[in-house]
């Protein structure tokens, strides 16, 4: 029989549609990629054609050769010049459009998807997030940051080349909002987190784990929206991603490379979105709130009912997801850990 199931920390709701259920294998992208090459000519991202980017922010270099850039959004959804205005007529309320939309570049090879990076490159990747989370919170305009990666034209990409992107914006997004609302009645009614809570009993339930490492713990939600969407969460309680230990990055390195690759060797490659769910910059040492990175591989698509509910329909079992992508086996030379 269908059930409903409650996300903890949005209250939204979603069916699980068991009697429409698939199999796993059903996910699994059945089109034929051609594989990219690692150099194309006219990418501006690619070496050697900087020029087609705005002035850089920051880049990480290795060996004398960059290794990972960061540039303006040359189509950026906000702007870094101008003041911050806010104002009330009526029901209109506007805030004007100021702050930080940076492009990620994450590696020199055009064709390396992040699954298919070695650890260390991945590492700067985490690293250059945390660096540029805090240059960008400087800025007393910026009240929010988001760090987030679109893979694929089904993901909302419009580029190749892997990147990943950074939005800051002069309000606190309503999503991230909510979950602050939440966590705070949550700690007000029992004294803890709302969300080590909910990680320590994945942890002991186990059905719904996908793999652990010593610092994060990844899982399905018990109220997964969509087939194969997870969460990754860190162990110690931090509120902002920017308290990231360098320990810490080594191993939240590895934990996304193995999940992106259980997802991309195991569904074949899919389209995928992964967001980092930090908490504002003026709650940074919050004990109600806990970061967290979701990844969400794009296998179905939004019909009228969630449009006009809210609520999704997800037609494969969380359980079922997570021991799918459980026993998804890499290539052993490149994970030879798993």
């Amino acid at each position: 029989m269908p059930e409903l199931r409650q996300n903890p920390f949005t209250k939204q709701w979603v069916i699980i549609a068991t009697e429409r259920a698939r199999r796993p294998h059903e996910f699994v992208q059945k089109t034929e990629k051609q594989p990219p090459l690692s150099f194309v000519a006219n990418c501006p991202f690619c070496p050697g054609n900087e020029q087609m980017t705005p002035p850089e922010s920051a880049r990480i270099t290795r060996d004398g050769k960059w290794q990972v850039r960061v540039t303006p959004n040359k189509f950026a959804a906000l702007s870094s010049q101008g003041e911050l205005v806010r104002s009330l007529n009526g029901f209109k309320r506007v805030v004007s459009g100021v702050g930080v939309h940076e492009v990620v570049i994450e590696t020199p090879d055009h064709s390396k998807t992040t699954a298919l990076l070695p650890q260390e490159d991945v590492e700067l990747i985490i690293r250059c997030y945390k660096e540029r989370y805090f240059a960008i919170t400087d800025d007393p305009r910026v009240e929010h940051v988001t760090i987030f990666k679109n893979h694929g034209a089904g993901a909302g990409t419009s580029l190749e080349h892997p990147h990943s992107q950074i939005i800051a914006t002069p309000i606190i997004p309503p999503d991230i909002r909510n979950r602050m609302e939440v966590g705070l009645r949550f700690y007000d009614e029992y004294g803890q987190c709302i969300f080590c809570k909910v990680m320590l009993e994945e942890l002991a339930e186990r059905v719904r784990l996908v793999h652990e490492t010593a610092h994060f713990v990844s899982f399905l939600p018990f109220a997964s929206l969509t087939p194969f969407s997870l969460w990754i969460f860190p162990r110690r309680h931090m509120a902002s991603f920017g308290e990231i230990h360098a320990e810490e990055i080594c191993d939240l390195a590895h934990m996304l490379r193995m999940i992106l690759a259980k997802v991309y060797y195991g569904l074949g490659d899919p389209d995928f979105n992964y967001v980092i769910r930090t908490a504002p910059c003026e709650n940074r040492h919050s004990r109600y709130y806990h970061w967290y990175i979701t990844v969400v591989p794009r296998l179905t698509k939004l019909a009228g009912f969630e449009m006009g509910s809210g609520m999704y329909i997800n037609t494969m079992l969380p359980e079922t997801s997570a021991e799918f992508l459980r026993n998804v086996s890499l290539p052993p030379a490149a994970f030879p850990e798993n």
